[in-house]
This record gives C-alpha cells, sequence and structure tokens, in this order.
C-alpha cells in the first residue's frame, strides 16, 4: 500500500479555493452580462440630448461607452484566464481592484465633465454601481477581498465627495438637471437591478457551498465511523477510489487478547462484562495512540493493531511494553478494590502486508491480510502455552535494530502452519504484581 500522504491543507481550506477559483468564472460571466446589459439599457435610454447641453453630453456618452466596453473586454480576458486554467489565485486581487476603479473613476470623469461639487457626487449614475461591485466581491468567499474592496470604495467616494471642491455655475446648475431626469433613472434601476441579479447568484454559490461542504463533513464522519480514527484521519482528503486502492507494504501487526476472559464473563451482569471490555479497550487505545499504532479493530476482547511508516517496529515493541504496564496497573487497581486480577497476551510480527480499503460508501472497512498477520495471530495465542505475556518474531528485533534485543528471552524456535521452517521467537513474562493493600 502507498505510504497514507498527510493532507498539507484542511478539507475545507480545498473547498474554499476551489470555490473561489469557480466563483471567478461566474464572476466573469456576470461582469460580461453587466456591461452588455447597461449598454443596451443606454442606448434604449439615451434620446436626443437637450441642445443647451448637447456637446457636454455627447462626451460623457463617449466616454461610459468606451469605459462600458472596456469593462466588457475586462470580463472576456478574466473569463478566459479563468477557463483555460491560467487563473490563478493571487489574479482575484487586480481583478477586484480594477471592478471598484471602473465605478470610482467613471465617478470622477462624471464630476470633472460636469464641473459639479464633490458633495453631489452620489447623483452620478456610476455610483450606483457599488451594490454590484460589492455582490462580485462576496462571490469570492473571502472576507479579507471584502474588506478590501469596501475601504476602496470607501476611500474613493469619500475622497471624491469631502476633497473636490468645484464652484457650481449656471451651466453646470442645467447639467445637473439633467442627472435627475428619466434616461439616468433608468440606469439607475438597472444598476439595482444588476445588483440583485449578482446577488441571487451569490447566494447561490453559498448554498452549493455549503451542501458540497455538508457533503464532504458526511464523508469524513463516515470515514471515522467505519475505519479506524488514525487511518480516517490520513485519508480524509482523498476519494473513496484512492482509498480502496491496496497493495503490499511492510507492517508490525499486534494482537493482544484477555486471558481467561470468556470464563470470567460467564453468568456474569452484561452491563459489568461491556464495563469491562470498555475500560481494557480504552487502555489499548491509548497505548496505540501514544506510539502511533492503528486499532485496525477489536474482536470481542481481542484487539489487532497495526504499525506503518517510520521506525514502525521500535513503535510496535513500545507499544507492546506499554499496553503490559496499563494491565498491570490496571490489575493491581482491580485487586485492591477486590476484584479478579486481569492479564493478557500480546503476539508481535513483522513483514509483509496486504491492506487497503473496502467496501462502500455504507460500509468501509480496512484490511491486512497476510501470512504477516496470520503469524502474529498464532503468537498471541502460544503466550499461554509459553506461560509469556508477549511474544514476539525475531523479524521484529532484527528491523527494530540491536538495542530492542535487550530484555527478551529466547524461546524454542516453533514450527507454525503454513511454514516450512522454524520461527525464531523471544518472550517476555508478565511482569510480578504487586502485593494488595
Amino acid at each position: 500500500m502507498r505510504p497514507l500522504r498527510h493532507r498539507r491543507t484542511a478539507p475545507d481550506a480545498a473547498l474554499l479555493r476551489e470555490a473561489e477559483l469557480r466563483a471567478e468564472k461566474v464572476v466573469s460571466i456576470l461582469r460580461i452580462f453587466v456591461a452588455l446589459g447597461l449598454m443596451v439599457v443606454f442606448f434604449l435610454a439615451v434620446g436626443e440630448p437637450p441642445e443647451e447641453i448637447a456637446d457636454f453630453l455627447r462626451e460623457q456618452w463617449i466616454f461610459a461607452v468606451l469605459s462600458m466596453l472596456s469593462y466588457l473586454l475586462l470580463g472576456v480576458f478574466s473569463l478566459w484566464l479563468a477557463r483555460s486554467g491560467r487563473f490563478r489565485r493571487w489574479m482575484i486581487w487586480p481583478v477586484v481592484t480594477l471592478d471598484c476603479l471602473f465605478m470610482l473613476v467613471n465617478a470622477w470623469v462624471g464630476l470633472e465633465n460636469i464641473s459639479m461639487p464633490g458633495a453631489l457626487t452620489f447623483l452620478l449614475p456610476p455610483t450606483w454601481l457599488v451594490p454590484v461591485v460589492m455582490a462580485f466581491a462576496v462571490l469570492r468567499f473571502n472576507p479579507y477581498l471584502q474588506a478590501y474592496c469596501v475601504v476602496l470604495i470607501v476611500a474613493g467616494l469619500g475622497y471624491l465627495s469631502f476633497v473636490s471642491d468645484v464652484t457650481v455655475s449656471p451651466d453646470a446648475i442645467n447639467r445637473i438637471k439633467h442627472l435627475v431626469s428619466v434616461p439616468p433613472n433608468i440606469v439607475r434601476l438597472t444598476m439595482i437591478l444588476l445588483a440583485g441579479v449578482v446577488l441571487v447568484v451569490a447566494a447561490a454559490a453559498l448554498r452549493d457551498l455549503l451542501h458540497r461542504t455538508l457533503i464532504e463533513t458526511e464523508k469524513r464522519l463516515l470515514l471515522t465511523r467505519y475505519l479506524p480514527a488514525r487511518l480516517a484521519d490520513r485519508i480524509q482528503g482523498e476519494t473513496l477510489a484512492d482509498v480502496r486502492q491496496e497493495q503490499r507494504q511492510d507492517m508490525a501487526v499486534m494482537f493482544v487478547d484477555i486471558r481467561g476472559f470468556t470464563s470470567w464473563a460467564e453468568g456474569r451482569d452484561p452491563a459489568e462484562v461491556g464495563a469491562f471490555v470498555t475500560e481494557y479497550r480504552i487502555r489499548v487505545q491509548k497505548a496505540a495512540r501514544e506510539t502511533g499504532g492503528m486499532v485496525d479493530k477489536f474482536i470481542g476482547d481481542g484487539a489487532m493493531l497495526l504499525f506503518d511508516g517510520e521506525a514502525a517496529p521500535q513503535r510496535a515493541l513500545e507499544c507492546a511494553q506499554r499496553l503490559s504496564e496499563e494491565v498491570q496497573d490496571w490489575s493491581e487497581t482491580r485487586l485492591k478494590a477486590g476484584r479478579s486480577a486481569v492479564s493478557v497476551g500480546i503476539g508481535l510480527h513483522w513483514g509483509e502486508v496486504f491492506s487497503g480499503v473496502v467496501g462502500d460508501e455504507d460500509r468501509l472497512e480496512y484490511t491486512a491480510l497476510g501470512d504477516t498477520v496470520n503469524i502474529a495471530a498464532r503468537l498471541e495465542q502460544m503466550t499461554k502455552a509459553c506461560a509469556m505475556e508477549i511474544i514476539v518474531s525475531d523479524a521484529v528485533l532484527a528491523a527494530a535494530g540491536e538495542p530492542a534485543r535487550a530484555g527478551w528471552i529466547a524461546l524454542e524456535p516453533a514450527p507454525l502452519r503454513g511454514r516450512n521452517q522454524p520461527l525464531a521467537l523471544f518472550g517476555q513474562k508478565e511482569r510480578p504484581r504487586k502485593e494488595a493493600c
């Protein structure tokens, strides 16, 4: 099995990045739609200008048409970048800046052309693009980008409103009257309508993102429910097809079982048996967690643990020792309370396994199969006959290195079913229990 890689980022962050890039395509299309919509309304709403302000309006109209064409080209260009795969996340910032500047520059040119004071900035139709530009920013799902857009717009309009100060001439008064006539009001209503359309799209995009996030969360919960917790954490960023790719790899496989559990449980209250098994499993999980192992499965009073990756043999041996200490402490606590003692048998082997995830979205199960697993299970079964608490194979100690051999008792090589040669084994006896107080 290929090494399971750690995710560089959280799944939600990946979803947000994907949503941002998808949103850029939508924003580009909406930008084209806004530019074309304004051009259509402009040519339909604007009629023959009054003769006394005809020159002024022609200049204003020429600039407006050029601005809308430029905005249209920006939309086409950004859409091409997004669809061709050339768009990068950092490009969102300059594009948002251009959106804001498009509105601010149009407002500034309007003030200059009409020679009106900045206090009347909000009479200009371009300022009604503010909801559209902010709605575009909402689609990016980035609060920092939204804040940048707000600051840029407020600062720009504030400058135009409070810094610019031009004396109003009689000619300017006639021009200002035209700003509150029917054609400019039609343009304003159109801008509000376009802002509403963009916000509807933004709401739909947010709903879609929420829906996909819930689906991803459900998948992660499914993994956590059916797979070992450590494995689920490592593969939750992959697809179901990825985790089904079963491969061979070297692992340390450990089996642990409570001795005499069946006879102890016979005739006891089910609640007492359940509490006992829960305490036992908590200790197994603690030892595995502290040594980087995976509890592959619990089977009654037995458990199967797996260790892969860096220093797996050393970590597996350490886990066996910790589990022995945990059970001994637990047993002593039970003896002090007047209850029966607890002892376990632990078998550990190192070798190649065939491992992976099987099943569908309704039921996933992690499997580790092969001779290594079978041998580890048999070693655990041998602990009682050999009067040992832990039995490990020579393969584990060899893989862990020479220092790991200290403290182990060499056992008689044991013939195992399915193997031509006896297996070199080593054991450790259960530590003497302290006297109960």
